[in-house]
């Protein structure tokens, strides 16, 4: 028997700006087009997991504790950042949805227990998200 999934949906904003210090405007503009200036998104954010279903209390996974883990350690940092400005982990890096993910990814992996997370997926805008299934998923 396949084991569930579970997906719990989150909320926030953050703003961004893509670009290089050591490049001129001209070039940020022609790279990133518009992007090359402060914007913001709201986003939202599909945290699923999958395991074994307790036989005891019916569940994948307690909803409280990954609700806190998520808002903790991404929510709580993501929401009404500029993410290049103000987290840590993107100094050096581009803070596209792409390299979102694995952030997130990395804040929620080695905090859950009881389940597995199985993928992020990140919406930036309608029409545009992302999906991560960790690391090892993605060898190209």
């Amino acid at each position: 028997m396949t084991n569930p999934y579970l997906t719990k949906v989150f909320y926030f904003n953050a703003a961004h700006q893509y670009g290089h210090s050591d490049w001129t405007d001209e070039k940020n503009t022609n790279v990133f087009g518009l992007d090359a200036k402060v914007h913001g998104h709201n986003y939202t954010l599909e945290v699923m997991v999958m395991g074994e279903v307790n036989p005891e209390t019916g569940f994948i996974v307690d909803l409280g504790h990954l609700k806190e883990i998520v808002e903790t350690n991404v929510i709580n940092i993501l929401d009404h950042s500029q993410i290049e400005k103000e987290v840590d982990w993107f100094k050096g890096k581009q803070p596209s949805s792409e390299n979102l993910v694995q952030f997130i990814w990395e804040q929620i992996n080695s905090r859950l227990k009881g389940a597995k997370l199985y993928r992020i997926r990140l919406r930036e805008t309608p029409t545009i998200f992302t999906d991560y299934f960790g690391k090892d998923s993605n060898e190209v």
